[in-house]
C-alpha cells in the first residue's frame, strides 16, 4: 500500500529481527511461514489507523509485528489441527517440518509478541493484546466443537468468526487508534472497523472454498468441506436445500467427505448460497466504512475504505 509503504518496509525490518532465536528449528520454521508473505491485512491495519489518527512516532512498527507474530503462531497451530498441507500457495510448515515442530514454533511466536508488546510500556496496549489471544483461542475451541456437527446455526457460526478471525483485526486497529492517541470513542470506531471488515474477509474466504482457484486463494478448494467445517454457504443451504440437498451436506460434514464435492459446489450455487454469504460479507464491509467516516480526509482514510471494497471483491 503506497501511503504505508515505508512503514511496512519498517515493520519486516522488526519481523526479520524479533524472528531470531539461537535455536536453529526455530529460525528455520518462522522464517519459512513469515516468508510465505501473505496479505498482512492485520499490520496494514495497525499502521492506516495510526496514520489516520496522525501518529508520528515508530511504535505503531513493533506493534504491527507484534500482530503478526499472532496472526502467524495462530496459522501454524490451525494447520496441525486442521491437518492442512497448502498454504498461501506452498506446503504447510507442518507438512514439511512435522506437527510437533510446528506447535512448539508456533508457541515461540506467541511468547516473543508478547515480550514485544511489554516493551511498549503501554498497559492498555497488553490488555487489548491478552484479551484478544485469550479470545481467539476460545475461537478455536469453539470451532473444533463445531467440526462435523451439521446441525451448527448461522449464530454459533457468527460467533466463531468474531472470536476466531475478526477479534485480531479489531485489536489491530485498535492498537493503531490507541497508539496514536485517540479518545475512547474514536478507538472504538476503529474497533468496529477491524470487527467488521475481519468479517467480510472471513465470509469471503468461506465463498473462495467453494468458488476459488487453489493457484489464486493458494490452498485447496473444498478444504473447508474436508475437515467437517459448517460455514455459511452450507448452513444456508441446509435451511433452504431440497431434502436430498440437506442430506448429501449432512453426510459430507458429518463424515468429511470432499469426494461428493461437485456435488456440494452444484447445490450451494443454485441455492443461492454463495451470494448470500457474500452479500453478509457486503454488509460488514458497509459497516467497516461507515465505522471510519468521521476521520479527516487523508491517504490513509482513503486506503481503509480501499481496503474495505478490497476485501469483498476478491479472488485470494
Amino acid at each position: 500500500m503506497q501511503p504505508i509503504s515505508t512503514d511496512l518496509q519498517a515493520v519486516d525490518a522488526v519481523i526479520r529481527q524479533k524472528l531470531h532465536s539461537e535455536v536453529a528449528l526455530v529460525n528455520q520454521i518462522a522464517d519459512y511461514i513469515i516468508s510465505a508473505g501473505g496479505k498482512r491485512i492485520r499490520p496494514v491495519l495497525v499502521l492506516l489507523m495510526a496514520n489516520a489518527y496522525g501518529y508520528t512516532g515508530t511504535h505503531h512498527h513493533q506493534l504491527a509485528a507484534v500482530v503478526e507474530f499472532i496472526h502467524t503462531a495462530t496459522l501454524l497451530h490451525d494447520d496441525v489441527v486442521d491437518e492442512s498441507s497448502m498454504r498461501r500457495g506452498r506446503q504447510t510448515a507442518n507438512a514439511l517440518f512435522g506437527n510437533a515442530a510446528s506447535v512448539l514454533v508456533g508457541d515461540f511466536l506467541y511468547s516473543r509478541a508478547f515480550q514485544m508488546m511489554v516493551s511498549v510500556g503501554d498497559i492498555r496496549i497488553m490488555e487489548i493484546l491478552a484479551d484478544a489471544t485469550n479470545v481467539i483461542a476460545e475461537g478455536e475451541v469453539l470451532q473444533l466443537l463445531n467440526m462435523h456437527d451439521p446441525d451448527v446455526t448461522e449464530e454459533r457460526y457468527t460467533q466463531v468468526i468474531r472470536s476466531k478471525t475478526a477479534k485480531l483485526f479489531e485489536a489491530a486497529a485498535q492498537l493503531g487508534a490507541l497508539v496514536a492517541g485517540a479518545d475512547e470513542v474514536q478507538t472504538e470506531a476503529a474497533a468496529e472497523y477491524g470487527r467488521s471488515i475481519g468479517t467480510a474477509f472471513q465470509l469471503i474466504d468461506d465463498v473462495l472454498d467453494y468458488s476459488g482457484q487453489a493457484e489464486d486463494i493458494g490452498k485447496n478448494v473444498g478444504d473447508d468441506l474436508r475437515e467437517g467445517k459448517a460455514t455459511l454457504p452450507l448452513i444456508y443451504l441446509m435451511e433452504h436445500g431440497t431434502a436430498e440437498q440437506r442430506e448429501l451436506v449432512r453426510s459430507c460434514i458429518e463424515n468429511g467427505d470432499e469426494q461428493h464435492f461437485d456435488a456440494v459446489l452444484t447445490a450451494v450455487t443454485m441455492s443461492g448460497a454463495l451470494d448470500y454469504t457474500r452479500r453478509k460479507a457486503e454488509q460488514a464491509a458497509a459497516a467497516a466504512t461507515a465505522a471510519v467516516a468521521a476521520l479527516p480526509p487523508t491517504p490513509f482514510k482513503e486506503a481503509l475504505r480501499q481496503l474495505s471494497h478490497f476485501a469483498v471483491n476478491r479472488n485470494h
